[in-house]
């Protein structure tokens, strides 16, 4: 399916709303039936009709039906959040006694699930280097029943061979779940390399204004139902009206964005390799990438967001520089139009930093849709007082 049509067409029925060229949002809680035939088909089945606004409205409906076709997915369902989407994902999945195989240092909220909530539970999970078929092989279990894989993670980027990975837990029944907000869909499509499901935070790249928070899995549609009925509906997790209409219009131009993203960030890569103040970038696109292989094979192109290696000797020259940036909001998240930066340093105490430690002078960047110049000029100025 053409992208400009799912982008722009797709679950459209303008002849439903007034011909509007933008959908409406439909800030409703609840809806009218006009028989007990049709309501009591709602209560058998709240996803095949709009009931109440807490599991199925309009406004999401158009939504849905647009990430589902970028993934290539049969269905999708979107949250009030990543954190929300990802714990639906793992709960429908698993019961007392199962195994979780998860590539090491999740997303937070994803390792807080796995360590602190789950064994409440009895379900375990153990950590693994994804970067290696083999820790997969290794790690499994007779119980294991859901392999949690990050590709690329929004650190330091590794990747997981995805089509290995889902072709080894086929043969063992075993359910496969990736995030895939580094990415986006256009720039990865998991699904077509035969991973069930397909989480991101749609807050990232989706949504693109950094004005609303959201999360989308997608997935088959029996997997997906059975979701709606067991954890989102019971959750509550639903995103609203008005969030589905931010993601909506943020659909509209989000080709255009990551074009220019792109592009921008080809360039300031290139300057900043060449600094003498900056040890390393670390990206899945650029050439010294350990896994650039792996990444051309699965992944179209990488987008704005990179980690650079500060070449600095005290948590103070860290803070100063971060600090004389003009132009980057020193902010976590990313996938906006503006750019930013997230020193590893700053959730270190001043007296905990080790200028030994690689990771303590990380720092991740995000570039957003300034003008490549604007933003070396801005590091120039910056790494000037490093």
């Amino acid at each position: 399916m053409d992208i400009s049509h799912i982008i722009n067409e797709l679950g459209e029925d303008r002849s439903l709303y007034f011909n509007a060229v933008a959908p409406p949002i439909v800030q409703a809680s609840n809806f009218v039936f006009d028989s007990f035939e049709d309501l009591r088909k709602a209560f058998e089945d709240e996803d095949s009709a709009y009931l109440y606004s807490r599991g199925k409205n309009p406004t999401i409906e158009i939504l849905r039906k647009k990430l589902a076709a970028l993934d290539g997915a049969e269905d999708a369902l979107v949250f009030n959040s990543g954190a929300s989407a990802i714990f639906a994902s793992v709960l429908a999945n698993v019961k007392s006694g199962d195994h979780i195989i998860s590539v090491d240092k999740p997303y937070s909220w994803a390792w807080r699930m796995f360590d602190r909530m789950l064994p409440r539970f009895g379900v375990t999970t153990t950590y693994i280097d994804g970067t290696d078929i083999g820790n997969f092989r290794n790690a499994l279990r007779p119980e294991t029943a859901i392999i949690y894989m990050e590709s690329p993670n929004s650190n330091t980027f590794e990747l997981q061979d995805l089509q290995a990975v889902a072709s080894l837990a086929k043969e063992r029944g075993i359910i496969t779940i990736v995030d895939n907000s580094y990415s986006s869909p256009l720039h990865q499509k998991p699904i077509s390399l035969g991973i069930d499901m397909v989480l991101q935070s749609a807050t990232k790249y989706l949504g693109g204004h950094s004005d609303t928070v959201a999360g989308v899995l997608t997935g088959k549609k029996d997997m997906l139902n059975k979701i709606f009925n067991e954890q989102l509906l019971n959750n509550g997790s639903i995103i609203s009206p008005f969030n589905a209409w931010l993601i909506l219009r943020g659909l509209r131009t989000l080709p255009v964005r990551l074009e220019h993203i792109g592009k921008t960030t080809e360039k300031v890569i290139a300057f900043l390799k060449s600094h003498p103040k900056i040890e390393r970038v670390i990206f899945p696109f650029d050439s010294d990438f350990p896994q650039l292989e792996l990444a051309k094979k699965q992944m179209t192109g990488a987008c704005g967001l990179f980690t650079i290696v500060l070449k600095a000797d005290s948590h103070h020259a860290i803070e100063r520089f971060t600090y004389s940036l003009k132009h980057f909001l020193v902010a976590v998240s990313w996938g906006g139009h503006e750019s930013l930066i997230l020193p590893q340093a700053a959730g270190l105490a001043p007296e905990d930093f080790d200028p030994i430690n690689e990771r303590h002078r990380m720092a991740r960047v995000y570039i957003g849709l300034e003008d490549a110049d604007f933003l070396i000029r801005d590091f120039e100025q910056a790494l000037a007082v490093l």
